[in-house]
C-alpha cells in the first residue's frame, strides 16, 4: 500500500473547495485517525496536513507522544468517560463530543487548573438515535444556558453524526434543521463559528448544507482493520 496521502488529500480538497458553502480559510479538515498506525500519521505530517480527530483517550495519547516534536492540532470526537477527562484537558485542543452539564463542568475545572482554553462543541443526537450520544436538538437553548458561567471551555459550535439511512438516501431534513439552529446560534454568541458535520459516507452532502469541519478517516485510509 502507498503510505503517501499527499494526492488523496489533494483530491479531497479540490472536492471540498467545489462545495463549500463557506470561505476556504474559514474551514477545517480533521483527519480521523482511529485505529491508525503512529507511522500513517507520520505520512499524512509530511503531506502537510496537521489537524487529527481520536476516539479513543488512551490510543491518542500514544500518537501525541509518538508526535510530539511536530506541531499538530487534536481533536477528541468519541464518547466522553468522567475519569478521562483530566487527560482529555492535558493532551487535546477541542473536544467535539459534549452532550452532559457534567462533563463540561469536569473539563472546565481541570481546564483552569491548568490555565487552558479548551474549544467545545455540543453533540446533538440529530436523529434521536438510541445508539447515539448527544442532546436532542429541542434542548440546545437550555443546555447552552447551562454552561454560560464556564470561563475555561469556550463553545465553538455543533457537532452530529446523521443518521445512516439519511446519509444513503440524501437526506437532507437533519443536515438542513442543524444548519439553522447553527445560523441561530452563530448570529447570538460569540466565538460560535463551526458545524461539525459530515464524513467519508457523507461529506459532500454535509459541505452543501453549511458544514465548516469535515471529519474523514475511511476515505483517506481505506476501511479500517477491525
Amino acid at each position: 500500500m502507498n503510505r503517501s496521502y499527499d494526492n488523496k488529500i489533494t483530491v479531497l480538497y479540490q472536492e471540498i473547495k467545489e462545495h463549500l458553502t463557506i470561505p476556504f480559510d474559514k474551514f477545517k479538515l480533521v483527519v480521523v485517525t482511529k485505529s491508525q498506525e503512529k507511522d500513517r500519521l507520520l505520512e499524512v505530517i509530511k503531506s502537510g496536513h496537521t489537524i487529527f480527530g481520536e476516539n479513543y483517550v488512551e490510543e491518542a495519547i500514544k500518537k501525541i507522544e509518538f508526535l510530539k516534536d511536530h506541531k499538530a492540532e487534536w481533536h477528541f470526537i468519541g464518547k466522553i468517560q468522567s475519569n478521562k477527562i483530566k487527560k482529555l484537558c492535558k493532551y487535546f485542543d477541542w473536544v467535539q463530543t459534549i452532550c452532559s452539564q457534567k462533563h463540561a463542568i469536569i473539563l472546565n475545572n481541570e481546564c483552569q487548573k491548568n490555565d487552558k482554553l479548551m474549544n467545545v462543541c455540543i453533540q446533538i443526537n440529530l436523529d434521536n438515535e438510541a445508539s447515539k450520544s448527544g442532546i436532542n436538538l429541542s434542548s440546545l437553548d437550555e443546555f447552552l444556558g447551562g454552561l454560560d458561567d464556564l470561563k475555561y471551555v469556550l463553545i465553538r459550535g455543533l457537532m452530529a453524526i446523521p443518521k445512516k439511512s439519511n446519509i444513503l438516501k440524501e437526506n437532507q431534513d437533519s443536515y438542513n434543521i442543524l444548519r439553522l439552529a447553527f445560523e441561530k446560534h452563530k448570529k447570538e454568541r460569540e466565538n460560535f463559528d463551526t458545524l461539525s458535520i459530515g464524513m467519508s459516507g457523507d461529506y459532500i452532502n454535509a459541505l452543501k448544507n453549511g458544514s465548516t469541519m469535515l471529519r474523514i478517516g475511511q476515505h483517506i485510509f481505506g476501511v479500517r482493520k477491525k
